[in-house]
């Protein structure tokens, strides 16, 4: 539900921007909307990543490093109850310089996760999706 949630906050916040928006299938690898301006000039994919709450890191799916293009990008969303939720807004190939992949101790799973340290220089960085965002 968080992350349904979170993928709908974030194409009402790019419509209400002047955006066109479209949330795609589930089976959309990499991608949880697609954006474009009014003139269709440019066009985004947009992945979604949301934690309930605010917390240091957002979880990233293991082929994160190969989602890189110019026009895919990542908008991390942080949950925070009643109030409006924070937005980063990080182009794929930052996620992919700066995301990690960590072993967890027990179980031997492994996590590909962004901090929010990393993502802070983009909180509410919405022009880059247009100029007339800024």
């Amino acid at each position: 539900m968080t992350g349904m949630l979170g993928t709908f906050l974030a194409a009402a916040e790019l419509t209400q921007k002047g955006l066109v928006v479209s949330i795609t299938s589930r089976n959309a690898r990499g991608a949880d909307l697609l954006a474009a301006d009014q003139e269709f000039g440019r066009v985004w994919s947009i992945q979604v990543k949301t934690n309930s709450k605010p917390a240091g890191f957002w979880l990233l799916s293991k082929d994160y490093k190969d989602l890189s293009s110019p026009t895919h990008v990542y908008l991390f969303v942080n949950l925070r109850g009643d109030v409006k939720p924070d937005y980063y807004v990080v182009p794929s190939r930052v996620v992919k310089k700066l995301g990690t992949t960590t072993p967890v101790r027990s179980g031997g799973s492994i996590w590909h996760q962004f901090s929010r340290k990393d993502a802070e220089p983009y909180k509410s960085k919405w022009a880059m999706f247009a100029r007339h965002l800024e």
